[in-house]
């Protein structure tokens, strides 16, 4: 998962994702880290000014609307069952999520540096471009 480390509102999500998947299948890259920088701008992000995460779901990435849906059938019941909003059309969801992302600073603020993860999660953060990624 590629999210803006500035942004609290993004933070937050990550803390709670943090909290509900025990088994650590989500790993995460803050947009402004190398390995992030890199991803976004391979996959057509501007990482200075992110309108959107990303989110790999079987090595695609998926943006918006469609990457929050592919995340939350990672987590456990009952969020897992958030996955029924593919039901409702994209236009419609995608509009929603663009709303949410606009006012994200506003909802929430925003920090001055990204967020350090806690030691016992640390190794689900990848900062650094791995090597032999394209």
């Amino acid at each position: 998962m590629v999210f803006d480390g500035l942004c609290n509102f993004c933070s937050a999500q990550v803390q709670l994702i943090l909290r509900m998947d025990k088994v650590g299948v989500v790993r995460f890259t803050s947009i402004q880290s190398p390995y992030g920088r890199h991803l976004a701008a391979r996959f057509g992000l501007d990482p200075d000014d992110p309108s959107t995460f990303l989110f790999f779901d079987r090595g695609q990435p998926l943006e918006a609307s469609d990457a929050v849906i592919a995340m939350v059938r990672r987590l456990p019941c009952p969020w897992r069952w958030l996955r029924v909003l593919r039901f409702i059309p994209r236009p419609l969801r995608d509009a929603a999520y663009r709303l949410v992302a606009r006012n994200r600073y506003r909802l929430l603020g925003k920090r001055e540096a990204c967020m350090v993860p806690p030691p016992h999660v640390r190794t689900r953060f990848i900062n650094d471009i791995p090597p032999g990624e394209p």
